[in-house]
């Protein structure tokens, strides 16, 4: 398994592709046809569901099926896996979202994370965004990895896995290409006049990106490309002297 860096969270919480419970899940979700089975059957879209999450206000039940324009919550010690259309999430414990319909209704088009934390590969597609109190990321063909610190006035924490994002926080705008996790925070106030400011790469692994890239037939970019470059949260897969991170670079 990869070296990762926790910061308030569990190392069980980015080790659950481990567990055999997940391990049956994934297998019975690819027999069955996958994301196209869920959606020709008119079954449930959720790989495995974990302790307890509501659905709109109510238990969710695992035989349930998740759809675009519903708000999920996650309680303690639970995680939640699901697709829709050609992207995967999984959600870690106490966190809350929307999925917003995009152009179709077995397509999301807007996630908006409130608290907590996520895991996303979405497939190619036209551009989709993920918000958060203090982040907008237009997000294209991608694996993301982002969270909302509530114990930090909801300061908010991004990960571009692989792929390119358009980022914004505030007035602050820039262009994120990763080939291997370019971090960022989203302040709540300026840190030297600045919104977006650099980060590490925490809280979560390269085989966690892996196993949802699977569950929707896709490959992350460091799979592809048959190596992977140093974890800083750089996100350069050869990195060279003096490359700086983007949130780093200088204000024009």
């Amino acid at each position: 398994m990869t070296q990762h860096t926790l910061q308030g969270r569990s190392e069980a919480e980015v080790t659950w592709f481990q567990r055999r419970s997940f391990l049956q899940a994934a297998a019975a979700w690819t027999a069955m046809g996958g994301a196209a089975g869920a959606w020709a059957q008119s079954r449930s879209n959720i790989v495995q569901l974990t302790g307890d999450a509501t659905l709109n206000g109510s238990r969710l039940r695992p035989e349930q099926a998740i759809q675009t324009g519903d708000e999920i919550e996650t309680g303690p010690d639970s995680s939640l896996i699901f697709v829709i259309g050609n992207s995967s999430f999984h959600i870690r414990q106490r966190s809350r979202l929307t999925v917003e319909r995009g152009g179709s209704l077995n397509a999301v088009g807007l996630l908006r994370l409130l608290t907590g934390a996520v895991i996303s590969v979405w497939g190619p597609g036209r551009t989709r965004r993920i918000v958060t109190p203090t982040v907008t990321a237009g997000i294209r063909g991608t694996g993301v990895y982002t969270e909302v610190f509530p114990d930090q006035d909801l300061r908010s924490y991004f990960c571009n896995c692989y792929g390119t994002v358009d980022m914004a926080a505030g007035r602050d705008r820039l262009v994120s290409r990763s080939d291997y996790h370019q971090a960022f925070w989203g302040e709540v106030s300026p840190k030297e006049g600045r919104l977006l400011t650099p980060a590490k790469a925490i809280n979560h692994t390269d085989e966690e990106l892996e196993f949802l890239a699977r569950l929707v037939n896709q490959q992350t970019a460091w799979q592809r490309m048959g190596k992977k470059g140093v974890k800083d949260g750089k996100g350069y897969m050869d990195e060279q002297p003096g490359q700086l991170h983007p949130a780093a670079m200088p204000l024009i």
